[in-house]
Formats: C-alpha cells, sequence, structure tokens
C-alpha cells in the first residue's frame, strides 16, 4: 500500500511533466439547462474528501458561507459552493472537500464527488479561450481531441474565495513593496498566471515597486513571448536578459504549467540567466523542493506582497 508521502511525490513528478490530476465533483443542476455538469479540483489542493459532518452557521455571514466545521480539532469555514456557482444542489450537500493552499485552510460542500482523472495541462483550454465565466480558469478536455471528449469546468478557487471570503491584505504601497524596483533600462518583468484575481494583485504590487511588466495568461503564452523577444533582441545586437529581468509564474495553468516552463527557460542557453520566480498558493515543502529541481530561482506564495517585493529583489540581486 502506498503511503500518502509516495502519492504525494507521484503527483508531484506528473506537475514536471505537463501533467495533473483532476478531482471531479457535481454541484446540482446548472442554472440555464438544468445538467448536472462536471467540475473539477486540482488534487494537489485537496487535503481530504468526507461526508459532510456538523455545520456551525455564523452570524451575518456571507451568504454562500455555510459556516464552520470542527474537523481533526480544527475549525474550518464551509462554503456552498454550487450557490457560489448558481447551481441547484437537488440531492443535497453530502459531502465535503477541505482544500488547502495559499496558506490557508477551506472546505466546500459539493453535491457529490466522482473520480480522480489524470490529464495534460494541453487538455485544457484556458477560460478566456473557451468564453468562460469569472470562477472558471478552464475547460477540460476529459478524453483527449476526441469529438465526443467529456467536458469539466475548472474552477478558479482564488477568485472564489475572494469573493466569499474577503481579507483585508495590506494596502499595496510604497510602504508595504519598499523602495522603486531599478530594473535595466529597457527591460520589464514577464507574469504569467491564469487566475484574474491573482494579475490583478500582481500588477498592483509591480506598479507600487514602479515595475514594467508583461503579463500573460499561461505558461504556453509566455514561452511563445519569450521566443518573439528573443527575436527582437536578436534583431537589435541584444540578449533576452536585456528585455527581460524575471520571470515570475504561477504553477497551475491551462497548455502549459509553471513547472514546465521554468524547466524549458533553464535548459535553454538564451534565457537560463534569466532568474524565475515560482508565484503559487501550492505551497508544502513537496512543491518548493519540486521548485527547486526544475531550476526556479525562489518560491513564494500568493497574496503576500512583502515577500514578493522581498523575493524579487534578492532573485535581481543575485
Amino acid at each position: 500500500m502506498r503511503t500518502a508521502q509516495q502519492e504525494i511525490e507521484e503527483r508531484t513528478k506528473l506537475a514536471g511533466n505537463n501533467k495533473f490530476e483532476l478531482l471531479l465533483f457535481h454541484l446540482g443542476d446548472a442554472p440555464a439547462s438544468g445538467q448536472r455538469e462536471l467540475f473539477g479540483i486540482n488534487v494537489f489542493k485537496v487535503r481530504e474528501v468526507l461526508v459532510m459532518p456538523a455545520v456551525t452557521e455564523l452570524a451575518n455571514a456571507h451568504e454562500h458561507l455555510m459556516g464552520v466545521a470542527n474537523i481533526r480539532g480544527q475549525i474550518i469555514p464551509v462554503i456552498n459552493l454550487p450557490a457560489v456557482l448558481g447551481c441547484q444542489a437537488k440531492k443535497g450537500l453530502s459531502i465535503l472537500m477541505v482544500t488547502e493552499f495559499g496558506r490557508t485552510v477551506q472546505a466546500f460542500a459539493v453535491e457529490d464527488v466522482r473520480e480522480i482523472v489524470r490529464l495534460e495541462w494541453d487538455q485544457v483550454l484556458p477560460a478566456e479561450a473557451s468564453h468562460a465565466g469569472a470562477l472558471i480558469t478552464g475547460i477540460a478536455r476529459l478524453d483527449g481531441a476526441t469529438a465526443n471528449t467529456r467536458l469539466a469546468q475548472v474552477l478558479d478557487v482564488e477568485q472564489i474565495l475572494r469573493n466569499v471570503m474577503p481579507v483585508t491584505h495590506e494596502e499595496l504601497s510604497r510602504e508595504v513593496v519598499g523602495d522603486v524596483l531599478k530594473l535595466p533600462v529597457g527591460s520589464a518583468i514577464l507574469v504569467a498566471d491564469d487566475s484574474a484575481v491573482a494579475r490583478s494583485v500582481i500588477e498592483l504590487g509591480l506598479n507600487a515597486m514602479g515595475a514594467a511588466f508583461i503579463m500573460v495568461k499561461t505558461g504556453k503564452e509566455a514561452w511563445d513571448r519569450l521566443q518573439l523577444i528573443a527575436d527582437e533582441a536578436k534583431a537589435e545586437g541584444k540578449t533576452v536578459h536585456d528585455k527581460i529581468a524575471v520571470v515570475l509564474t504561477d504553477l497551475e495553468m491551462p497548455e502549459m504549467d509553471g513547472f514546465t516552463l521554468t524547466r524549458l527557460i533553464k535548459q535553454d542557453p538564451r534565457f537560463k540567466n534569466i532568474p524565475v520566480v515560482i508565484h503559487s498558493s501550492l505551497t508544502g515543502t513537496t512543491n518548493e523542493n519540486h521548485v527547486k529541481s526544475v531550476g526556479a530561482d525562489a518560491y513564494v506564495g500568493k497574496f503576500a506582497p512583502r515577500e514578493l517585493a522581498t523575493t524579487i529583489r534578492k532573485v535581481l540581486s543575485a
């Protein structure tokens, strides 16, 4: 029998090959069609799945926050996920998914959990390309590119949490992020993140630092942009490093994940000297060790502007 640590290590190896595992679940009837659509979340974010425990309702809480549950001695907020997505759970909310990422623990009530599927990131179409809503980061083609493939909507959990449990963060000011970041003249920070809320927070932080940046939504888009910048730099008699000072990338992204992007950058003689900072909600020792194995220069958790500013300065000075 495999241990929990062995399972984590196996999933980490998948990430290094642009693959991941998606936990599929139902939320009930969709508001328009009445169909029971499939939704998914990266298994790396899920700590455990259990039968719905007793939930204590909180006074004056958000309408989609059911309350809190005592799970193994930890008081965890419980979010009504069907309600957030506008679905009607006719079978009731019988299952709880406990998730852990971005240094927070929360639970999502769902109608039922179906299965875990192993996919490649290029099987996930970005949300913008698929015309998905603000709470979806992509559409997963579960059976590859076949004509009748099943589809699952990959949730933007960061955006959902921001909507249901808004947190008062440090104001993104010069006092928080420090003095103006002095990048080489003509260079910028290349940022890749598929989450709209993450991109907006990063943008506010980099603006507060006075740093020029280029924002893209997937690892593949970042890789393609680097190719174009390399051609431009060569035509100008410069190097890519003259134009891109740092690459800041998320880990989970449609088409190409951050692990794969980092490995490609570090294996390419044109790009290998550009510092790469992983900026992810997938925290934990195993993830951070794997980040080092693919050659990233640093790892920082999301929504910590002071830490991000310090990390960017550190890799630039190195």
